[in-house]
Formats: structure tokens, C-alpha cells, sequence
């Protein structure tokens, strides 16, 4: 009976996820006041910062890097496709991979100008902001697909588009919460991506705090698994990953702008034992 719950949920989850607008989300969420590059406490520009010195410590390197529910987004990868030759962005959602092939094949077909992102991950490298050209033709150049994925798989996507050891790095920023009916969920999920990881190969995890809801859309609530710091490590140690380093932040009041009830943001970077 436990198991056919589990299924009606994920498949609850599955419907919750049919009316997400990509173009709004990424409003809500990826423009100021969330996204402001001249603020120092602002989330994304927190969240990047994380990333780059993730993707720069010298430990976390290989071939393939892969992306676990990119949703329409693409700032999760700006550092990582300086470090790896190949990027495979993936995501559940029809809608998010078509968001994303917008931009790949002409930046005016899609939702958002990713041009800021491009600029700030450039500074945090010490390039100059210019240099975002060099580094949007780099990531044309090393995403090689955008592929479905579905992360209450045991084996959540097709092993013909990874090496028979596994990719070297996974990503994954908002995702198994998200998508996860419960706590349990969440942590098997970490082990089905875990599958696609080599052994020693590194998990970079970013997720939400304390959230319960967040909108997909207008009027579109998606349920969230809230989860706090002992959650997220309890999780990452069942699912055979050790832990390396956890971040915190704390979202300001100005930033809970009404789109969800997230209290703050969590980074973990771990490694597949």
C-alpha cells in the first residue's frame, strides 16, 4: 500500500506541474529584487558565487558534467562549462527544454536575457564583463543536448546519453524538493540521480529552506518538501554521498516577494562515496 501512495503522490506531483509558465517563473524569480547584481545580499548572485567556487577548488573535474532539472534556467552551468568539455541539461518539463533550445539556437526566443548572468560570472572569474560573448559560445559549445529526465526513476534518463562509469559531476539547483510529494521521496530521489554519478564523482545541491509552496505560474501552487539543514544532510548520507561543505543563506525580508514561502536557500557540495 506504501508504495501505490508513494506513486499517487509523484503522480500528483506529475499533475501539479501541467500548467508551469516558464516565462513567468523565471519572472518571479530570476529578476531583481532576487536577481540584483549591484546588491551584495541578493540570492542569485549568492547562489553564483557558491557555484564558482565550487566549479574552481580544483577537486570537482572530468568529462561530463550533467544537470538534473534545469527547469528553463542556465545560470547553474555558467561556471561548470569553463571546467567540463561536455553539459547535458535535462528537465522533466516539455515547456523548460523548449525554453531552453530557444536560447541555444537564438538568444530573442526566450524568456529572459541571460546577459547579466553571463556578465557577473565573467567578474567572479576576473574577466572583464565583456567577455560574456566568449563565454555564451563556450556554453553553445559544450551543452550537447537537453534531455528529458524524471527523477522518481530508478534510473531517471537514458543511459545512452552517459559513459558506462557514470558523469563526473551532477548539478541540480531547486529540483527534487520540488518535485518530491514528501521527505521520502526527496531522499530516493537523491539516490536515482546518484546512479547517474561515478563513484567519487561530486554533487552540487542547491534547495530551498523551509518552503512549502512555490507559484509555477499564475495561480499555478506547486507543493514543496520543506526541508531544513538536518534534512538535507540526513538525506545526502542515506543516498551515499558525503558530505563536503553546507552553505546557508537567509532570504531578507524584501525578497520574499509573494511568489513562495521560502525562508532561505541551502549549498551543498558532496561527493559520491
Amino acid at each position: 500500500m506504501e508504495e501505490k501512495g508513494t506513486e499517487n503522490g509523484v503522480a500528483a506531483m506529475a499533475a501539479c506541474y501541467q500548467g508551469f509558465d516558464p516565462a513567468a517563473y523565471l519572472q518571479y524569480n530570476y529578476t531583481p529584487p532576487r536577481a540584483d547584481f549591484e546588491r551584495k545580499d541578493s540570492v542569485v548572485p549568492w547562489k553564483l558565487a557558491c557555484l564558482h567556487r565550487a566549479f574552481t577548488e580544483g577537486d570537482v573535474n572530468g568529462e561530463l558534467l550533467v544537470d538534473i532539472g534545469s527547469g528553463p534556467t542556465l545560470y547553474q552551468v555558467l561556471s561548470g562549462c569553463e571546467v567540463f568539455n561536455k553539459v547535458l541539461l535535462t528537465d522533466f518539463l516539455e515547456v523548460n527544454r523548449r525554453e531552453l533550445r530557444g536560447w541555444f539556437q537564438d538568444e530573442g526566443a526566450c524568456s529572459l536575457d541571460w546577459t547579466p548572468y553571463l556578465q557577473h560570472v565573467c567578474q567572479l572569474e576576473g574577466r572583464r564583463p565583456s567577455a560574456w560573448i566568449e563565454k555564451a559560445a563556450k556554453l553553445r559549445q559544450v551543452v550537447k543536448d537537453i534531455v528529458p529526465v524524471d527523477v522518481h526513476l530508478p534510473q531517471p534518463m537514458s543511459l545512452d546519453d552517459l559513459p558506462s562509469a557514470g558523469a563526473d559531476c551532477l548539478v541540480s539547483c531547486f529540483c527534487l524538493e520540488s518535485v518530491s510529494p514528501d521527505l521520502a521521496a526527496f531522499t530516493r530521489a537523491l539516490g536515482h540521480i546518484g546512479r547517474l554519478l561515478r563513484a567519487g564523482g561530486h554533487l552540487l545541491l542547491i534547495g530551498a529552506l523551509g518552503e512549502s509552496y512555490y507559484f509555477g505560474g499564475p495561480g499555478v501552487k506547486i507543493p514543496v518538501v520543506p526541508l531544513n539543514e538536518a534534512q538535507v544532510c540526513a538525506s545526502l548520507k542515506e543516498s551515499g554521498y558525503a558530505l563536503i561543505r553546507l552553505e546557508v543563506y537567509t532570504l531578507p525580508q524584501d525578497m520574499r516577494v509573494g511568489v513562495d514561502d521560502v525562508s532561505g536557500v541551502f549549498f551543498a557540495k558532496a561527493i559520491k562515496e
